[in-house]
């Protein structure tokens, strides 16, 4: 059984009757990130220190970069570059076109980051990310180190001035995050109390607490996104969670490890690649992700 449904509302997302696994032999893959003008996926494998790269035209996987920096959450801006949060170089970077490679973020008030996680761009052009301690609780994702801030805390970086600003101070370990549709909230998984907590986004660009979302069932949350129609999934110990934008846990996709994140992809956004321990998955939705 692929599919368990909790409400009526999630047979409307049902799609492929079994889960596809594309590739298998990462210690943890994380992070992946679909580019439509290329048809290929990369992701993270973060205790190998690389990225790998699966090509949707023949299904090969090779080496996309390697050191990587231990590489965790990935995503692809509105001009097609790819974003990522480095464990190991405590940063957050742009992949140019040319291959050259921008850092966006790597400290704040003058202290170094711990280890950025995950990262979303907002239409505005600004770059959110999770800051939690996970590479730099070890040499396993990381490079061990106490942390020169003193928390795990979510940012802000501005596109135009690139000032790194902090925009919420009271999450464990803020993890996957993504905005509503609207933008005018953003989700954030806070991966040590096993919660989504919505935020309202305010015009000036800062955060405001609009209280718990949702309780994980199964293990904690990891990596958050949104579909075309607003429905929240969420990675999850046992599988995908699919939440109704009210709250309603309507259905999971039952994965066979853990699930660390996800994304859509495919010529029509209906492809669902999924990160889990040591493979990844895929498959056919009836859902779309966002344009």
């Amino acid at each position: 059984m692929v599919f368990e449904t909790l409400d009526e509302r999630f047979r409307a997302c049902r799609g492929d009757r079994r889960v596809e696994k594309l590739y298998e032999g990462c210690r943890w893959a994380e992070g992946p990130a679909y580019f439509p003008a290329h048809r290929y996926l990369v992701w993270s494998d973060i205790p190998n220190d690389r990225m790998l790269r699966w090509d949707e035209t023949t299904g090969q996987v090779g080496v996309f970069r390697s050191p990587a920096g231990y590489t965790n959450g990935n995503t692809v801006d509105r001009q097609g570059r790819l974003i990522s949060c480095e464990h190991g170089n405590r940063r957050v970077t742009r992949t140019e076109h040319d291959g050259s490679i921008t850092v966006i973020a790597d400290r704040w008030q003058g202290k170094r980051l711990n280890s950025p996680n995950d990262v979303v761009e907002k239409s505005d052009g600004s770059i959110w990310f999770t800051d939690p301690s996970y590479g730099i609780d070890s040499d396993y994702e990381g490079h061990r180190a106490d942390s020169e801030i003193g928390g795990c805390h979510v940012y802000r970086a501005d596109p135009v001035t690139g000032e790194v600003r902090r925009v919420a101070d009271d999450f464990d370990r803020p993890n996957g995050l993504a905005f509503s549709l609207d933008e005018r909230h953003l989700y954030i998984a806070d991966s040590g109390v096993a919660l989504i907590r919505r935020l309202k986004v305010t015009e000036e660009g800062t955060l405001q607490d609009d209280g718990e979302f949702a309780r994980c069932t199964s293990g904690g949350f990891d990596g958050l996104r949104l579909d075309g129609a607003g429905r929240i999934w969420a990675a999850a110990g046992d599988g995908v969670h699919c939440y109704d934008p009210d709250g309603t846990l309507i259905g999971k996709i039952l994965i066979p490890e853990t699930v660390s994140n996800l994304t859509f992809g495919g010529p029509k956004r209906n492809r669902l690649f999924v990160t889990a321990t040591s493979s990844i998955y895929s498959l056919f939705l009836t859902v779309t992700g966002p344009r």
